[in-house]
């Protein structure tokens, strides 16, 4: 009797241990969300949204894992399709419908794009796509209109910028590539520069033919600029490395829950060059394969880092189908650099009784060490082995760039100005920038410093305390020495608006490589980082 009572309670403890299984746990909830669906659409008093409310309810399950997992359905594949490959079907030109009721001006069309080729250029106005009127569409619904199958062709009806004629132009679309290398040449004192913002496919080979023709051109030290580069594809960091390290080297491994998510990648190319002095500049805004790439590099201590520490996504994804053509882009792994760090910041697996998160701190990272002994840390971006001070902006600056206020401008600029110098010999002038002054005056934009808008943010915490009376002389004389006519501060900060505004201007003329060109006209830290390599040598 006792047997069979231990074995009661024996099979009633395992019955309870299956329960709370992550098996028995998926099961019940998809059985208790099937019933509530089926319940709401049996009883609920108005016709059931389903598809509105399922898929609300699975952005909202997918925002408590973390921001990478979320779910593709079969109408945004082409937007996972330009995130892989960066590649569409159009005309392949930045366009800017400024209002509903008005019409689409080209922005700036791409080199060797559709839209040069059939004569379209920064300032003509699409009237009609296809026989339909643009007024009354949204931008984006323009943008879908002029985008279509490689082959495929779309009638414009426009009104050209310096004739002023109306004329049909038929464009035959083309696969539009967006280059992830923006910029690849020679600086003074046979460095080669490369500026890469993207990890798409196709881009490890890219910049192995960029960095041979770099070496042909008499090149001594490379230097890849990485800032503001979000990542891409891991596999693509791998070819980028491959270049510049010997063939079999350990570039980046990755581990997860599943056996199948574990792998190691390796060189498997023979590289370019293994002794020319590296350079690669990262900041807060370098990701992923960015910090795969920087990484790899560092712990080889084949390249010096130089800038800010990087972002912290040490985590993989990998693109599982769904039924009814969807797609789950879905976080299986983290990754390790060659020394065996994670770079990853952030504990999405901790989040707060709030749902919060927070990054992990610096006294719980770990050592490890590069190829020569040098210490580096884990659990929180890349740290460069040279720190960079990049130059701070005013929140004038900000605001005139997040209001369209220079691309406005530049607009204007074109429409008056059929031809401009060279890019080495383009400056905007001080007349120039008195014709600026006048054209951003005239424009709504919240031109506050930093200072005012916080102060305003105390000045309504006061009022509702009930304080803002008791301290309105304070308050008044504080206001009053804030407070900056709009012509005034874009007069002080004359020298950090105007490399924006010659960079938003070169590019209409002469394409994005002229507007590299001027960011490193103005680049501080670029300088420095060549001075701190130069220093290095010798």
């Amino acid at each position: 009797m006792k047997r069979f009572v231990l074995t009661i309670i024996l099979l009633g403890a395992a019955l309870a241990a299956s329960a709370q299984s992550p098996r028995f746990k998926l099961g019940k909830w998809t059985e208790i969300q099937t019933a509530i669906l089926q319940e709401l659409n049996r009883s609920y008093v108005d016709s059931l949204p389903i598809d509105r409310i399922e898929r609300r309810g699975i952005d909202a399950m997918l925002e408590n894992l973390d921001p990478y997992t979320v779910y593709i359905p079969e109408e945004e594949n082409e937007n996972l399709q330009m995130m892989i490959h960066r590649t569409y079907g159009g005309i392949g030109a930045v366009i800017y419908k400024p209002d509903v009721q008005g019409n689409v001006i080209i922005n700036e069309p791409y080199a060797n794009s559709p839209a040069q080729k059939y004569g379209l250029v920064c300032g003509d106005e699409i009237l009609a796509i296809d026989g339909q009127t643009v007024v009354g569409l949204t931008s984006q619904q323009c943008s879908e209109k002029m985008r279509g199958d490689p082959g495929t062709q779309v009638v414009f009806h426009v009104k050209k910028l310096r004739s002023g004629e109306e004329v049909d132009i038929t464009v035959t679309r083309e696969r539009i590539k967006i280059n992830d290398i923006e910029f690849a040449g020679m600086l003074e004192d046979g460095v080669g520069y490369i500026s890469q913002n993207g990890f798409s496919d196709g881009v490890g080979a890219d910049f192995r033919q960029k960095v041979t023709e770099l070496k042909k051109q008499g090149m001594k030290v490379l230097v890849l600029d990485l800032r503001g580069n979000g990542g891409g594809l891991m596999n693509e960091a791998a070819e980028i490395v491959s270049v510049l390290v010997p063939k079999g080297s350990l570039v980046v491994s990755a581990k997860g829950k599943d056996a199948s998510a574990n792998y190691a990648l390796r060189t498997n190319k023979e590289p370019v060059d293994t002794k020319i002095p590296v350079i690669v500049l990262v900041d807060s805004s370098s990701a992923s394969a960015s910090e795969i790439v920087s990484g790899a590099l560092q712990d080889m201590d084949r390249a010096t880092i130089m800038g800010e520490r990087t972002y912290g996504k040490g985590l993989v994804q990998s693109i599982r189908s769904l039924p009814y053509g969807g797609e789950l882009k879905v976080t299986t792994a983290k990754y390790y650099t060659p020394s065996g760090r994670c770079v990853q910041a952030i504990d999405y697996a901790a989040r707060r009784e709030d749902g919060s998160v927070a990054s992990i701190p610096d006294s719980l990272t770990h050592e490890f060490k590069t190829a020569h002994g040098r210490t580096v840390r884990d659990g929180g971006g890349i740290t460069p082995d040279v720190e960079l001070k990049f130059r701070e902006y005013s929140r004038l600056t900000y605001s005139l760039v997040t209001y369209g206020i220079i691309e406005q401008y530049a607009l204007e600029y074109v429409r008056k100005h059929e031809h401009i110098p060279a890019v080495e010999d383009f400056h905007f002038t001080d007349a120039d920038y008195e014709d600026f002054i006048a054209f951003a005056e005239g424009k709504e934009f919240d031109y506050r410093s930093s200072a005012k808008t916080y102060f305003d943010r105390a000045k309504e915490e006061l009022r509702r305390d009930g304080l803002d009376e008791a301290m309105k002389p304070q308050l008044d004389a504080l206001e009053a020495s804030l407070n900056m006519e709009k012509e005034a501060f874009l007069r002080l900060k004359k020298d950090e608006i105007i490399p924006f505004i010659e960079e938003e201007i070169v590019v209409r003329y002469y394409f994005q490589e002229a507007g590299v060109k001027i960011r490193i006209r103005y680049d501080d830290a670029l300088r420095e980082a060549l001075a701190a390599e130069r220093i290095k040598q010798y």
